[in-house]
């Protein structure tokens, strides 16, 4: 039985967590695709749930499977609005392990970064995740430890240790409401037990007690949903590669990056090996029509209109014109690209290169036009903000932070839930 909760009664507002520890589980080799749906020995109703968290991407799944771990009497579900899990900003990453090398020295972001690549490595070695420690090189700097690895697959056993120890997937969940539970006559015992109903689009139902939200490029509606104050505001960029040709990718044998633009750390080229042995350059940062805009006229009108009257866009724009001027240019033009790449490696030509895929960046950003680099947990008050926890911004590298940043989640569960 989970303790009832002690209401916090603050206004909505970000909070940080602390630096966490690691932790460990023991589970059987995960292969293959998670199954949608998994009761897990539990008794009760697949559709009532002591915890919920919204969100499949590898930082909800990894923190569902803290939680399991660390409360196995709790029933615990993960709801993903798609038929599969990690498909868009974890399914789309460039799969690099970072080191931890291009952050600011003893902020939270390193020492999470620092601390997750460890962790990721143990958790590959232990799962038989298959990842190469291929190094990387910053300019005049050599960093060994930097890898690659295919987070989908990490994502996905992240997800069937989470199932085989209790846990439940429910995928095809695209959540529409959050809301109290409406009291009936008869007070029935799960809507006391459960008093949080959600729903989605289809009209479909689960309760709980608790929800933790990792929506990502749907962090901010998911957060407005119920209740929460929308901002910060999530702008989406899309990250265009371009792949080496085959015949020359002998040329790149490990992970080159450039010195990073404390403004902009995301920009700047860089070779990236991949697992199946393809050489990926880039990305770019362009604005986003669609959330999941991973096509360059990829539209959505709603989109389009809270990015331009909800976010700091505009004044973004306005404060790094010369920025966005040329990052627009090297999306339309590869021999603009191929320029700056024959700075690391001078023999590349355009005949060299051609397009590969994208990916979209949930980048939040503030109503003054400021990228929001630091962790937000985001609460609020009421009877449903107090049994809410927003994970508002994971920014990069959470998908090698995520088994750190996970104990984190958990740390703040523990204390904002009184668990």
């Amino acid at each position: 039985m989970v303790p009832s909760l002690r209401y916090l009664g603050s206004a909505c507002g970000l909070a940080r967590g602390g630096f966490p520890g690691g932790f460990s589980g023991a589970c059987r080799p995960a292969l293959g695709r998670p199954r949608p749906l998994c009761q897990g020995g539990r008794q009760a109703s697949t559709s009532s749930f002591d915890v919920v968290i919204i969100g499949g991407g590898i930082v909800g799944l990894a923190s569902a499977r803290a939680l399991i771990l660390r409360y196995p009497a709790l029933s615990i579900g993960v709801l993903e609005k798609e038929k599969d899990l990690a498909v868009h900003q974890t399914g789309h990453n460039s799969g690099v392990i970072h080191s931890g090398i291009y952050y600011k020295p003893e902020s939270l972001k390193a020492k999470l970064c620092v601390q997750g690549a460890a962790l990721i490595y143990e958790y590959c070695n232990q799962k038989g995740i298959a990842y190469k420690q291929c190094g990387k090189g910053l300019m005049a700097i050599d960093c060994p430890y930097t890898g690659i690895v295919d987070y989908r697959q990490v994502a996905v056993s992240f997800a069937q240790d989470f199932q085989e120890a209790g846990g439940s997937v429910l995928t095809n969940f695209e959540v529409k409401d959050i809301e109290m539970a409406r009291e009936s006559p008869s007070r029935s015992e799960d809507g006391m037990k459960y008093p949080i109903v959600i729903r989605n689009t289809k009209g479909e139902e689960v309760q709980c007690q608790y929800v933790v939200t990792c929506a990502g490029l749907y962090s901010d509606r998911i957060s407005e949903l119920s209740g929460c104050n929308p901002d910060p505001q999530i702008v989406p960029f899309r990250g265009d590669y371009l792949v080496l040709k085959p015949e020359k990718s002998y040329l790149v044998k490990g992970n080159i990056y450039p010195v990073p633009d404390s403004r902009f750390p995301f920009l700047g080229v860089h070779f990236t090996p991949r697992m199946d042995g393809s050489i990926w350059l880039g990305p770019n940062a362009v604005l986003a029509f669609k959330r999941e805009g991973y096509k360059p006229f990829d539209f959505s009108a709603r989109d389009i209109t809270d990015i331009i009257t909800k976010s700091g866009l505009i004044k973004l724009v306005l404060q790094n014109f010369s920025y966005g001027v040329s990052e627009m240019y090297k999306a339309c033009f590869l021999s603009a690209t191929v320029k700056h790449l024959q700075k690391f490696i001078p023999e590349i030509t355009v005949n060299d290169i051609f397009r590969g895929p994208a990916g979209v960046r949930a980048q939040a950003l503030d109503q003054d036009g400021n990228l929001i680099e630091d962790f937000v947990f985001d609460g609020g008050v009421g009877i449903i903000g107090n049994r809410v926890l927003h994970v508002r911004n994971a920014p990069s590298p959470a998908a090698t932070s995520s088994l750190a940043i996970s104990r984190m989640i958990a740390d703040e569960v523990q204390q904002r839930f009184k668990l």
